[in-house]
């Protein structure tokens, strides 16, 4: 290895053999929880920094070393390094919070690359051998110091904060304090109205051993997933819950082994009358999975399954919504749930309610960007579901969304709801790389949002990253995400696209053909080219009586969804064979302006 001593900002670092041992701690902590190629990138991008090569840790070097891509690797098209970056940082930011409070060296991969930075946990010890300063392995220009000194102490400050709470006997963790997203300017009124819960502790066949052992780690994931989701508050210590949250929930399980068969079972228990509201049982066998992968896997499930946006604790609430209570609505997480009815049923009905309800819990809270986030959402559907809804949108319309998706990320820039926005925002308006970078970003921030992995997912798709984008959109119906059907047309695309026509169909019969408009034009494109003339006759007749504007500007909404002339050619080949515009042989495809989203 070389001798190299590693410099920050002129000031001494840790030495490269402290580093070493320090990830040394960190990978054989239980507490990091990656799996081998998470760990295996970590090493990696250590060691490659600490031997003088960190200008050479870009995407492309780190997808052929750790993941074995090819040369053909493209990390627009395929995102698994960015991906796997986002998980390792979380890893460390947990490892640090729960096991490493005492280590003596801080490890980060700064958000925007993939270099590591070490930095002392406290002041840096007087060395009688300073390093020349001719051979630094890393360099930080003075713009950073301030940076790079709040991290170095972020974890003592967190640490102190953790055994005050603990001293006092209150445990609470908001949901951006396990994933490092603390002084997002959330205002603290809107904040306790979020949904609460409160993980126990999980049971197991006895107090201590290896059972014991594996049901504390399982809740310890389970903490740390929630923990990804904005807009939940994650409550650690079951004894200490806010019994005045009106939005409280309570996480419960166990954990059962005989030999290498592992069993855990969980449910989620509404707190005002202990309904169970969701509950599901995981299997794993320990001959075939490491502890930490079985904890991982089904940790990220129950995540995904309780939090996600259209998960049961936002299913739940929002079946609690009554039409004429929704005029009195103004807080954020009640119009939070206005929101998510809304998108259930698309109605203009409920979409004048959501509006409404978001303009004013945005006056009312104007630091909260999960309500920014989503008027900017209310705004974008009177221009992309404008047929479905009747809306006639204004010049401003699209003004408006752009700005209330503006402000959503200059108040939390890490918001997976405001980076979705965003991503939407900047698609809409024909900005292509800076909605897939938006996107690139969301996913990042939170993998387990599966909202966000099928919206981006649908991004890449329709701008003509196929593969990388149907995966995502695969991954969002397998996790029941977004209104019912919705994700199901996407599907529809995807198979349609790559010329499996008999799945195209079907895929397209299960979307739910009532949500929009549009996605009867996609199997009315189908149909076409599968030769299915008299189907396709009803269909086309039914649009030209309920959607008789679209019908008659169907090459700018198709133009507007799918970027590729190739792809455009395609959908449209098929409604020609149809008999739907005729007209539009021999005519540009040339793309809509700004004011019309897909």
């Amino acid at each position: 290895m070389s001798s190299a001593k590693v410099e920050l900002s002129g000031e001494q670092a840790p030495k490269p053999e402290d580093i070493l041992q320090q990830l040394e701690r960190v990978l054989a902590s239980d507490e990091f929880h990656s799996p081998e190629r998470g760990r295996k990138f970590l090493r990696f991008v250590v060691t490659e920094t600490l031997e003088g090569r960190a200008q050479f840790l870009k995407a492309f070097t780190i997808a052929n070393e750790i993941f074995g891509r090819q040369s053909s690797f493209d990390a627009q098209n395929d995102p698994v390094v960015r991906i796997e970056a986002g998980r390792i940082r979380r890893g460390l930011e947990r490892y640090y919070l729960v096991a490493g409070q005492s280590d003596p060296i801080v490890i980060t991969i700064p958000k925007g690359g993939y270099v590591p930075h070490f930095d002392y946990a406290e002041p840096s010890p007087p060395s009688a051998d300073p390093a020349p300063r001719s051979e630094p392995t890393t360099t930080r220009a003075p713009a950073d110091r301030k940076a790079r000194d709040t991290r170095s102490f972020a974890a003592l400050a967190v640490s102190a904060t953790l055994l005050i709470a603990a001293t006092a006997g209150y445990f609470l963790w908001p949901a951006g304090l396990l994933t490092g997203r603390i002084g997002t300017h959330q205002s603290p009124v809107a904040e306790t109205s979020s949904p609460m819960i409160v993980v126990e502790n999980f049971q197991s066949d006895g107090e201590e051993g290896a059972t014991a052992d594996i049901a504390h780690g399982l809740r310890d994931e389970i903490i740390g997933q929630l923990a990804t989701f904005d807009d939940i508050i994650v409550v650690a210590d079951p004894s200490r819950a806010k019994d005045g949250n009106l939005h409280g929930f309570a996480l419960q399980g166990s954990v059962q082994r005989d030999g290498n068969r592992l069993r855990s079972i969980s449910r989620l228990i509404r707190r005002s009358d202990a309904a169970v509201i969701w509950a599901n049982n995981y299997d794993a066998d320990l001959g075939a999975k490491s502890i930490l992968q079985i904890q991982a896997d089904i940790g990220q499930d129950i995540a995904v399954s309780v939090a996600q946006p259209y998960g049961a604790i936002f299913v739940t609430d929002t079946d609690k919504i009554a039409e004429p209570s929704l005029s009195e609505m103004g807080g954020a997480y009640d119009c939070t749930l206005a929101y998510y009815s809304y998108r259930r049923g698309m109605d203009a009905k409920s979409h004048t309610a959501a509006r409404d309800c978001l303009l004013r819990a945005t006056e009312r809270f104007p630091d909260n960007a999960t309500s920014w986030a989503l008027l900017s959402l209310v705004y974008l559907d009177e221009i992309r579901f404008r047929y479905k809804l009747g809306a006639q949108p204004s010049p401003e319309t699209m003004t408006l969304a752009t700005k209330a998706a503006e402000r959503a990320t200059a108040i939390a820039p890490n918001n997976t709801r405001a980076l979705q926005a965003a991503m939407l925002v900047s698609f809409f308006t024909n900005d292509i790389d800076k909605a897939l970078k938006l996107g690139a970003a969301a996913y990042a921030a939170n993998a387990n949002d599966t909202e966000v992995a099928g919206e981006y997912g649908l991004r890449l798709a329709m701008s003509g990253k196929w593969q990388s984008g149907c995966e995502l959109v695969s991954r969002a119906v397998n996790k029941d995400a977004g209104p019912k059907g919705y994700y199901e047309v996407g599907m529809a695309l995807c198979a349609f696209m790559r010329g499996d026509l008999q799945a195209a169909e079907l895929w397209s019969r299960m979307s739910d053909l009532e949500y929009n408009p549009m996605h009867r034009l996609v199997l009315l494109s189908i149909l076409g080219a599968e030769g299915k003339t008299k189907e396709a006759a009803q269909l086309r007749d039914w649009l030209n009586a309920h959607a008789p504007e679209m019908m008659k500007n169907v090459r700018e909404e198709v133009s507007r969804r799918l970027q590729r002339p190739e792809d455009l050619e395609r959908m449209l080949t098929g409604l020609r064979a149809v008999g739907v515009g005729n007209e539009m042989a021999g005519l540009s495809a040339e793309r809509p302006n700004a004011n019309g989203p897909k």
